[in-house]
């Protein structure tokens, strides 16, 4: 059964009470899954003085009890991982085993923050004259306010959740409104968990209006946000202007740089099962890629294998490994990448067509050598698509690789050490993966530079955004 929607605010359930409702639509079908409640301008009052008042107390809870209840959270959410996956699966298209598979895994950035909660340290710093004492606290920062995306709506709403709450902070949370079931889930979570009430609370509503309310509230200290660059730029300027200090994990357009003497067969089969994860829907996933003249027929002839096996289906067939795309919107927007390119003297090796007529599916799409100057090598496709393009040089791929404003991700594959550490000095992202997939765990920093944004979440960063520094000197 679908999750039941609802609002979560001073910890209770809310829904009904003649709120705004909107449909919440499976991507495979276009069926209505579940009905979804919009808080009211009284919800988002309460949402705001409960996390306000939760606060007072909550900023001064022992480490070990913020790290018992973070536990708690990761060990139900892992018993409950095939319900909140299939919901997932409803709501926002993935493959079953991938939502699945996503819950599971973020049990452990619950995991990672009940750890690091508990050494979150101040310092002594040596007087210059007898009498003094002098301290550097770490304090939590206030009331936050957190928005998160679609695309992976456990990931990235228990990331926000946990930091937050491990920190010392409360935490007010929009998540995705076209599929919110695992954000409510969450909720349920940490409310059989027994966080206290106010300490977390989930609204929703038409995106603007609620970030715009919550930002400009003097009650929240601190914004959070995962989703586009155009988005992320506008809630910046606006936290800007009233001096609060923001985590902005933002889009990328990932390179992928092969070079000749690669593994290039393992590198292929790699980068194909990465790149139509979540059908492209990903924010570092690989889109540009940059393959060395010697390697690339072998490469691209070794990665079109691997994509015409995928299936591509409802995310509840057992045997789909590619789902569709989470918004009907994004059907012509990809198809407009393929006609763009396909007009400019790009050849389309693989696909390049929606199937069907119901739900978003859109064929695993291959373009070799569009011009650098065309949407695919310019524009964030978020979606089944992707630019094969050759060079020469390693110095010509890194100047190509860092030509865009992105920088959140980039990938490469070498067996030479003397490469490796040239492209893990020179590509100009916020994380480097070389000849393997090693981003988004729990315990390594995951975030952006340029446009992509700034702040990082997971790793020994995971509180950095979420605590203040007091410096407090005392003469005796």
């Amino acid at each position: 059964m679908y999750e039941d929607l609802c609002l979560y605010i001073n910890g209770e359930f809310l829904k009904g009470g003649g709120r705004r409702e909107q449909d919440v639509l499976d991507p495979a079908t276009d069926e209505v899954v579940g009905r979804l409640p919009h808080a009211t301008k009284d919800d988002l009052d309460l949402a705001l003085a409960s996390a306000q008042k939760a606060f007072q107390s909550w900023r001064r809870s022992s480490p070990l009890e913020r790290s018992r209840i973070l536990r708690k959270v990761a060990e139900a959410a892992r018993a409950r991982a095939s319900e909140i996956g299939r919901n997932i699966t409803l709501d926002e298209g993935k493959p079953l085993a991938e939502a699945v598979g996503e819950v599971t895994v973020c049990a452990e950035h619950a995991e990672w923050a009940a750890e690091e909660s508990r050494r979150i340290y101040g310092r002594v710093v040596q007087p210059r004259g007898e009498g003094v004492r002098q301290f550097v606290l770490k304090e939590p920062i206030g009331v936050v306010a957190a928005f998160s995306p679609w695309n992976f709506p456990f990931n990235q709403a228990i990331r926000k959740i946990v930091s937050a709450l491990g920190a010392g902070c409360t935490i007010i949370i929009k998540g995705p409104e076209d599929a919110p079931s695992a954000v409510v889930a969450l909720a349920r979570l940490f409310h059989e968990a027994g966080l206290p009430p106010g300490c977390l609370n989930v609204v929703w509503g038409v995106p603007s209006e609620v970030s715009t309310y919550l930002i400009h509230s003097p009650v929240v200290r601190k914004i959070s946000f995962t989703g586009s660059v155009p988005v992320g730029k506008q809630l910046a300027a606006m936290a800007g202007s009233l001096m609060k200090p923001c985590t902005m994990e933002l889009g990328g357009h990932s390179p992928v740089i092969v070079c000749d003497d690669a593994d290039v067969e393992a590198a292929a089969d790699m980068m194909a099962g990465s790149k139509f994860r979540n059908a492209g829907q990903v924010c570092v996933s690989p889109t540009r890629f940059y393959v060395q003249e010697k390697a690339y027929d072998r490469f691209v002839a070794r990665f079109l294998e691997k994509v015409s096996k995928l299936k591509v289906g409802p995310g509840l067939e057992a045997d789909t490994k590619m789902g569709p795309l989470a918004h009907r919107r994004r059907v012509p927007a990809i198809a407009g990448f393929v006609e763009d390119a396909d007009a400019r003297g790009g050849k389309v090796l693989a696909g390049g067509h929606r199937m069907g007529e119901r739900g978003n599916f859109f064929e695993p799409t291959v373009v070799a050598e569009p011009p650098d100057d065309s949407k695919l090598m310019t524009q964030e496709p978020f979606g089944p698509i992707l630019a094969m393009k050759r060079f020469r040089t390693l110095d010509e791929a890194i100047e190509r690789a860092n030509g865009l404003p992105y920088g959140l991700a980039a990938y490469a594959f070498t067996t030479s050490t003397r490469n490796a550490t040239r492209l893990g000095d020179a590509l100009e992202s916020g994380m480097v993966t070389i000849n393997h997939l090693g981003l988004a765990t729990a315990e390594t920093p995951f975030g952006g530079v340029k446009d992509s944004g700034y702040g990082s979440e997971g790793g020994a960063e995971t509180f950095d955004g979420y605590l203040v520094t007091k410096f407090v000197t005392q003469k005796n």
